[in-house]
């Protein structure tokens, strides 16, 4: 509750802050500050600690699952604003409403990681997703901009009415007439009309909000036509936090009947790989070929959906942290270069040494490499769908996907190490700080790597 109210409040503080501070470069500082006061808050109502005693009705549940992935969220939000801060004011004019709609954002994914009702779960995506439908059309001298972000929103309404009209047949299917996710705790018999359609709508709207495939279609240009520094967002923090909304839904409501939907699932799931992986290959924009690879890591985190068990669950957390550090370090990098494409990395090894050897571990660790945070997840999303004795396949696969993206991963290493460049191409504001903020972010990716128990033994408190 500590988050869900004090980011709603920071993000009005955020919001009539615009009308009395005048500088650009001052609303970064009071977004940082109150990201501190929001993640010391989470962590202390993860100790027990709760500033606000409010009523609920059972409607939402502040459990460890929710409150440690709050936490991974609101820290690796607070880094984000400490890179990003100054490229945020370069957007546009309305820099203190920008963060504050990234608050608002926020109170979304806290309730997505705590609901217990399918109204709630309901508010939780809406809340995310209407403030992403104007960051992303936020640069009005972009025409891309504009584009994208109709784009978003009409494809956004589409899954919204899809996701309400499975809540309605789930509603009427169970025999309580409940919105309370517990429940829908069916047995393992015959799947009643409603329920199975209900439940196909749920999966389909989901699959959008998080970029699973076939429901992907929107991702590469929304990703594209958005500002650079809102794309890191939406690919990081609002990906993985649909993810905990899906797990969390599933796991409490469907969980019993595993069997009955598991094939739709294994379906999407070596879509999202096979579709993100083979496409990110044909990519020369790095953040287009970001976007899809963002589609490929979709398609890993989908395995603790297919698997549901604890080590899903602590995969999808140890996930979310590293994926989100890597993925935010690398964008941040992206948003400095002058050139987008491959071939405007070329030889950044021998300009800015810095950025290219933490560039190398931010993509070493979406890769999957060992000795880094992705490796471990990965490792802890396969072993979660090998716990299941099923569709042994899907594993082989997802290990093949891995390793194509190799290819298009150290497409990038190769350029910032073994290319000449022009010296033209590498005008780049990158400060002292920004340069110590990266070193600290892949330092943290190899600790978490090494020791993945930072994370997943919180989850045990």
């Amino acid at each position: 509750m500590n988050a869900i109210i004090l980011t709603a409040i920071w993000g009005v503080v955020m919001m009539f802050g615009g009308v009395f501070i005048k500088r650009a470069s001052v609303p970064k500082y009071w977004a940082i500050a109150g990201m501190v006061i929001i993640l010391v808050a989470n962590i202390m109502e993860f100790f027990g600690y709760t500033f606000f005693r409010i009523e609920t009705r059972g409607m939402l549940q502040f459990d460890a699952f929710g409150l440690l992935f709050n936490t991974i969220a609101f820290a690796c939000t607070l880094l984000y604003f400490m890179l990003n801060g100054r490229d945020i004011e370069k957007v546009g004019k309305n820099v203190s409403e920008y963060f504050a709609l990234l608050f608002f954002i926020l109170c979304g994914v806290a309730i997505a990681s705590s609901f217990k009702t399918l109204l709630m779960l309901f508010l939780g995506i809406e809340i995310m997703s209407i403030p992403l439908y104007i960051l992303t059309g936020s640069d009005k001298r972009n025409l891309k901009s504009t584009e994208a972000s109709l784009k978003y929103f009409l494809m956004g309404a589409f899954s919204t009415g899809i996701m309400l009209m499975g809540i309605a047949f789930l509603y009427g299917g169970n025999t309580f007439a409940s919105f309370y996710i517990d429940n829908l705790h069916l047995g393992t018999g015959k799947l009643p009309v409603m329920i199975g359609a209900g439940l196909v709508m749920l999966i389909v709207s989901m699959s959008f909000k998080v970029s699973a495939a076939p429901f992907h279609f929107w991702t590469p240009d929304v990703y594209d036509g958005a500002p650079t520094v809102f794309t890191s967002f939406m690919a990081t923090i609002v990906k993985v936090a649909g993810f905990i909304a899906f797990i969390r839904l599933f796991q409490s409501s469907f969980g019993i009947m595993q069997e009955q939907w598991q094939t739709l699932v294994v379906i999407i799931t070596a879509a999202t790989l096979l579709i993100g992986n083979l496409t990110a290959v044909f990519q020369q924009s790095v953040k287009r070929m970001l976007a899809y690879s963002s589609i490929a890591q979709a398609g890993f985190m989908m395995l603790a959906i297919f698997a549901l068990n604890d080590t899903a669950r602590e995969g999808l957390l140890l996930y979310a942290a590293a994926y989100s550090l890597a993925s935010i370090g690398l964008f941040a990098i992206l948003i400095r270069m002058n050139d987008y494409t491959i071939q405007g990395f070329n030889g950044l090894a021998k300009k800015q040494p810095v950025l290219a050897i933490t560039a190398t571990v931010f993509l070493l660790s979406l890769t999957g490499i060992p000795l880094t945070a992705g490796f471990t997840a990965k490792f802890y999303m396969l072993l979660a769908a090998l716990k299941t004795g099923n569709h042994l396949w899907l594993v082989i696969l997802a290990v093949l996907c891995a390793a194509i993206s190799a290819y298009y991963y150290f497409r990038i290493i190769q350029a910032m190490f073994f290319k000449e460049a022009e010296e033209s191409e590498f005008v780049m504001d990158a400060p002292a700080s920004f340069k110590w903020l990266l070193i600290v972010t892949s330092a943290l990716i190899i600790i978490l790597g090494l020791m993945p128990g930072l994370v997943i033994d919180w989850l045990y408190y």
